[in-house]
């Protein structure tokens, strides 16, 4: 195997191990098992399974999630929240994220990670998504992109990640209606 292809099933394997075992159970030598590759591969890239899964899951968060452009703000939204509800839904993504989620209120190394990922991501969108409605002149100068993004991704993320309720067919429209005319209405 070419070192690049072990990075990546290295990768590949932690991902299946937390969806599957969560980060407590992780070990390396599973990880290693599952890979392919034998132990020493994993200790030369990241000396512990703290700094690999810290890697790894901000390689992750941090991708860049296509940012819409239909040239309209409940557009761009509904094709957000639809992005963003398919990766919520992922069968790794509802296993890992909550799993991370309570490792991180024990561990300020996974809780400083996973902010600092989260609000990369945050404030990409609020600036994109947000600053192109109120320059097009569909919501009002002086929205918050923050609160906004808080607004738009707090629910979706609650129900889906936290709550686990499904959405139906319409929920998504019918969400992306309430959130523009709260939108509208802060200016």
């Amino acid at each position: 195997m070419l070192r690049g292809d072990i990075t990546v099933a290295i990768r590949n394997a932690v991902m299946t191990e937390l969806a599957e075992v969560g980060y407590g159970r992780l070990s390396i030598e599973a990880v290693a098992r599952r890979a392919g590759v034998g132990k020493t591969a994993i200790y030369r890239r990241w000396s512990n399974k703290l700094e690999m899964v810290m890697e790894i899951i901000s390689d992750v968060a941090e991708r860049k999630v296509p940012l819409p452009d239909t040239g309209s703000f409940s557009g761009d939204l509904a094709l957000l929240l639809m992005i963003v509800s398919t990766a919520l839904r992922h069968r790794m993504a509802s296993q890992i994220i909550p799993d991370l989620m309570a490792e991180a209120a024990r561990n300020p190394q996974i809780s400083e990670t996973l902010q600092r990922a989260l609000r990369t991501h945050q404030q990409a969108v609020g600036e994109k998504l947000i600053g192109q409605a109120v320059a097009r002149g569909e919501l009002p100068d002086g929205t918050d992109p923050d609160v906004a993004v808080d607004m738009i991704l707090g629910p979706l993320y609650w129900r889906l990640a936290v709550a686990r309720q499904p959405i139906e067919d319409d929920y998504l429209e019918k969400f992306t209606i309430a959130v523009t005319a709260a939108l509208k209405a802060t200016g």
